[in-house]
């Protein structure tokens, strides 16, 4: 299951400046959060040591972005130890490296400039992490965290296995529209849209004539494959603060 459906029911995005240092990079953990001291990764190798095996790192680093916080050290330590990948607002080194170790690693860029060993910081405490919108997010111990090539992505603790079965569900759906399009159907029908509101639309007439030349597809109960599909929708669930909630994780 990717982050985008993730986030269409109830997933909250981290910053869209966020990305996999290797191509097809994922992993899906419980968070521990890391607050590092601005150029330095004291912080980074004290959570390593403490981090429970099968959680993920979640990194603020008090705004200066600049610095290679993660490198071959840390991406080897932190792989050996069981951490199931990190993401940090700031930039990391030895990329190729980090990528033969294959440990996921979500950033927010490169740099060769080393990080400092000695500034203090805080580990397993709320962090705050940039987002898509208008306001950041806190990341608490025991949220989840998901990432892969299309983004990162936060599920409140105590809402994991709301949100995870109604991405299923949505999941299921998608990919009968998709059988639908590959059927010839048209995406505008499949999802509801108004092309009547785009420039340039030619009418009904026109797509008529287009859908008479399609190949059919195999037939089913109630007729034609792709017929009698309802528009796709969002997850009705709204999103929701990641403050709200007490229960544990799920």
């Amino acid at each position: 299951m990717g982050t985008a459906a993730l986030a269409r029911c109830g997933g909250r995005p981290l910053g869209a400046h966020l990305f996999s240092v290797w191509p097809g990079a994922a992993f899906a953990a419980s968070a521990f959060p890391v607050r590092c001291a601005p150029g330095d990764n004291l912080a980074l190798h004290v959570a390593v040591e403490q981090a429970p095996p099968g959680s993920a790192l979640v990194v603020d680093v008090a705004g200066e972005a600049e610095y290679g916080y993660v490198d071959e050290i840390l991406a080897v330590a932190a792989h050996t130890r069981g951490v199931e990948g990190i993401v940090l607002e700031g930039c990391v080194r030895d990329i190729s490296a980090i990528a033969r170790c294959e440990l996921p690693v979500f950033s927010a860029g490169v740099s060769v400039r080393e990080a400092g060993h000695h500034a203090g910081g805080a580990v397993g405490q709320t962090v705050t992490m940039s987002a898509t919108g208008p306001a950041p997010l806190q990341v608490r111990r025991g949220d989840w965290i998901a990432a892969d090539d299309d983004g990162v992505v936060l599920l409140p603790r105590g809402q994991v296995s709301s949100v995870i079965g109604q991405a299923l569900a949505g999941l299921s759906r998608e990919r009968e529209i998709i059988d639908a399009v590959h059927a010839g159907q048209s995406t505008l029908d499949l999802l509801g849209l108004d092309p009547s509101q785009v420039s340039g639309w030619e009418g009904a007439g026109n797509l008529r004539s287009r859908r008479a030349v399609r190949t059919r597809g195999p037939r089913r109960e109630g007729g034609a494959r792709g017929e009698g599909y309802t528009p796709l929708r969002p997850c009705a669930t709204p999103h929701t603060s990641v403050g709200e909630g007490s229960r544990p994780a799920d």
